[in-house]
């Protein structure tokens, strides 16, 4: 894609928080950007797990990137999925090499997926939860199971349906099983006439010896408290051994289910194999402390694809480390582009938060901690402020007042069916 422009080219590569924060640095800067995603929409990840469970739907928590970079005239957004990056010729392929872009400067920020550990087999059997069409997939997955044990022909079939194991024991594990208890038995039972949705037994599975190990041991054991106290059978220093069609095995323990939600672990983009610099062993590029890749200081990586910080103090793969780190590099172009030197980045840890349910949630900051009901209307009061987009907060607001003061969900849309399903 050649043109006449004679300002310093940009490209961002990603549209979620790292790569769109980055982009709007560049508003009224003398530089030409080109966003680009595979998607044409910005997620609003911390709360996939709501559409997961169909109390939000996906259009709550997303919104499009042409629509938010729309009125930042030196931008343009291009629906495309990178394929290749030269840093030696400075280029970026698109769509298997119908397109190639070139850059001055680079931004990669495309984000992560889910690991399976060796066992990418698994992967069907156990959803990951990163982006809007895993969501909907284990919204599907989770409803179906209603439907199906309503007509199991056998105890042991409508116990299998009725059974829920969410493997991974941080965020969006815990998040995730603790909603699950809360839809089958204050939800759903007065819609069933043929079984007890409250039956419904949900098993967290850790394989360390705690639940959300980034934050504290206090916060860790009030977290598994308020899950055990929603039901939620928690299995820490248990490992997933084995996944197959009806069943998960923990060890050598067979468990029958015809749901496991899979939160264990992200693996990096394979895009940071293409920079040719060094990485860790789950494929995040070891960056400058500038942000820069080493021998390339026009090529920036940023968000959950870059391994920042030094080794005791780790930059932590959650949307603040990925905004903060975004702007940052913009604004290291920017020095640049006027002959000044970058400097490192600092990362700040504005706080940690988790919400457990209904009036349940824990929050970690650099000076406090706090959890139950105060942690989970603050959580509410965040998560409101950094959705994008005014509709997006109006909507979320409604469907949230109508889950509390009804137990409603307001996206319980079932729309296929396969035998994956």
């Amino acid at each position: 894609m050649a043109d006449a422009r004679t300002q310093p080219r940009v490209v961002v590569i990603g549209g979620g928080f790292g790569g769109l924060y980055a982009a709007r640095v560049f508003r009224h800067q003398p530089v030409d950007v080109m966003v680009v995603d595979r998607t044409n929409h910005h997620l609003f990840q911390p709360l996939l797990y709501q559409v997961a469970t169909a109390t939000l739907a996906p259009t709550d928590i997303t919104a499009p990137i042409r629509w938010l970079l729309g009125r930042q005239r030196n931008t343009r957004v291009l629906l495309a999925e990178v394929t290749g990056i030269d840093v030696g010729r400075r280029t970026v392929t698109c769509d298997d090499g119908a397109l190639t872009l070139e850059y001055d400067y680079l931004i990669v920020a495309p984000g992560s997926r889910h690991s399976y550990f060796g066992h990418p087999e698994w992967e069907k059997l156990a959803p990951g939860l990163k982006s809007i069409d895993d969501a909907i997939v284990i919204r599907q997955r989770f409803l179906l199971a209603f439907e199906r044990a309503e007509k199991a022909a056998t105890a042991d079939e409508r116990r299998a349906q009725l059974t829920f194991v969410v493997v991974g024991g941080g965020p969006t594990g815990v998040e995730l099983a603790g909603m699950l208890p809360l839809i089958a038995r204050h939800t759903l039972p007065d819609e069933f006439r043929d079984m007890d949705t409250s039956t419904s037994r949900i098993l967290l599975v850790e394989g360390g010896p705690r639940v959300l190990p980034t934050f504290s041991e206090k916060i860790s054991g009030e977290a598994q408290r308020e899950l055990e106290e929603l039901g939620v059978e928690v299995r820490t220093g248990s490992i997933v051994s084995r996944v197959e069609r009806g069943a998960v095995y923990v060890g050598d323990e067979r468990i029958d289910t015809a749901s496991i939600f899979w939160a264990a672990g992200n693996q990096a983009s394979p895009l940071g194999k293409q920079l040719g610099v060094p990485l860790d062993r789950v494929g995040r590029v070891l960056v400058n402390p500038d942000l820069s890749i080493p021998g390339h200081q026009e090529v920036f990586v940023v968000g959950d694809l870059a391994l920042m910080g030094p080794e005791v103090k780790r930059v932590p793969g959650v949307a603040q480390g990925a905004i903060q780190s975004g702007k940052h590099a913009a604004r290291n172009i920017l020095r640049l582009i006027e002959r000044r030197m970058p400097t490192a980045f600092r990362y700040r840890n504005l706080g940690d938060l988790a919400t457990i349910g209904r009036h349940r949630a824990v929050a970690q900051f650099p000076t406090f901690e706090m959890w139950g009901k105060p942690a989970w209307w603050f959580w509410l009061f965040l998560h409101l402020m950094y959705l994008a987009g005014f509709r997006n907060r109006l909507s979320v607001f409604v469907e949230w007042a109508y889950a509390y003061f009804r137990y409603g969900l307001g996206a319980r849309l079932i729309t296929a069916r396969s035998k994956d399903m």
